[in-house]
């Protein structure tokens, strides 16, 4: 027995090498190429890695990290029972709650309204002006904006012409965040729209003349045709932003803030800054920032469990509702493919366009609420 279980391991084991020779030698090129992708991850994000076990050293650089003092969880102890733990995440929480609020959802109506644009030209031109604010320097648009927000500047201009008093907009701490988001949306918006505009043009033109031919106008047919077909893109794209709602982009908090604003202001990644480079705490910053990624991948797989059980549901519901029968999982991927890139075949004979709102909307209702 043991003979021929060790034979079919040699005879897999076989096939294995067999397989991946002939497909290093058929795809040799694409491999090439993906080369640099791999060395790069290798380089700056796995080989760094090793480096975060000063989060539970006492590390001095003279020592060294094999000659430093282990202290096991003393600064993780520190940050969490420290005077700002609560304020650095507080903030951090609130404005990436704010951003999910109010500018994720932005690009997939502009998609959508992009979509809806019949003259190619007007769309084009639409297209190239909503990308053109994500080109432009983040320091360029920081300096900006700390012009506008000046007693002098544009904003207040506006502000005196309304009859209110001027004042520095970016030194009040409860206006920061509306700032910080509402610049954001204005300048990523239209590029965050390209994946969505790319979905929407794989979308089959038959959906849209079967809802057509019930009846529906174009607004009902961008509700409850092109919007579904966004939706697993939507959740990739959801999933990935609540992987890193704790990790705020530092660059423009630390462009735009003062220490007038740091109630409201300072983030996690900017306290890392001052307390490890700044202050040259390097193994208080670094168990921070550990703490900062393993909350985050916690979120990450947290959110992609409870949305594979969201879309899993409105399957069975759906299947309940339209055949009749019991949900298989066995069948699960082909609902997921329906969702994305329209109706199977054998289905199409269901009817239009209210097969098209009954097949999408369930998924999207459990997905949202």
């Amino acid at each position: 027995m043991t003979n021929v279980k060790k034979q079919k391991w040699q005879i897999g084991q076989e096939t294995f090498f067999v397989r991946w020779k002939r497909n290093m030698k058929r795809y040799k090129y694409i491999y090439l190429m993906l080369l640099p992708v791999i060395l790069y991850y290798a380089i700056f994000c796995y080989g760094p890695m090793g480096g975060t076990i000063i989060a539970f050293k006492n590390y001095k650089p003279a020592l060294g990290i094999t000659g430093s003092k282990w202290v096991g969880m003393k600064y993780f102890k520190d940050f969490l029972f420290g005077p700002y733990a609560w304020r650095v995440i507080r903030n951090t929480l609130i404005i990436n709650v704010l951003q999910i609020l109010f500018a994720f959802p932005i690009p997939i109506f502009l998609a959508l309204l992009i979509n809806e644009i019949k003259c190619r030209p007007y769309k084009k031109v639409v297209q190239t002006i909503s990308y053109m604010p994500h080109f432009i320097s983040l320091v360029v648009i920081c300096g900006l904006l700390a012009t506008f927000c000046r007693t002098d500047g544009l904003f207040n201009d506006f502000l005196a012409l309304l009859g209110m008093e001027r004042r520095s907009l970016l030194a009040e701490p409860d206006l920061f965040r509306t700032i910080y988001v509402g610049s954001g949306i204005w300048q990523e918006a239209g590029w965050g729209s390209i994946i969505y505009l790319a979905t929407l043009s794989t979308v089959d033109p038959g959906l849209h003349e079967a809802a057509a031919i019930d009846g529906a106008n174009r607004f009902q047919r961008m509700l409850h045709v092109s919007l579904p077909c966004l939706v697993p893109i939507i959740i990739v794209q959801f999933i990935m932003r609540m992987g890193n709602i704790l990790t705020q982009g530092f660059e423009k908090v630390f462009l735009l803030y003062s220490p007038l604003t740091y109630d409201k202001a300072d983030i996690i990644s900017t306290y890392i800054y001052r307390q490890g480079l700044e202050l040259t705490n390097y193994s208080y910053g670094t168990a921070v920032g550990l703490f900062n990624s393993a909350v985050n991948l916690l979120i990450l797989v947290f959110v992609n469990y409870t949305s594979k059980t969201s879309v899993y549901k409105g399957y069975k519901q759906d299947k309940i509702e339209m055949r009749g029968d019991r949900a298989e999982m066995s069948d699960f991927p082909l609902y997921l493919n329906t969702v994305a890139g329209g109706l199977d075949r054998r289905d199409q004979a269901i009817g239009g366009f209210s097969f098209v709102v009954k097949i999408y909307a369930v998924p999207v209702v459990e997905i949202i609420g």
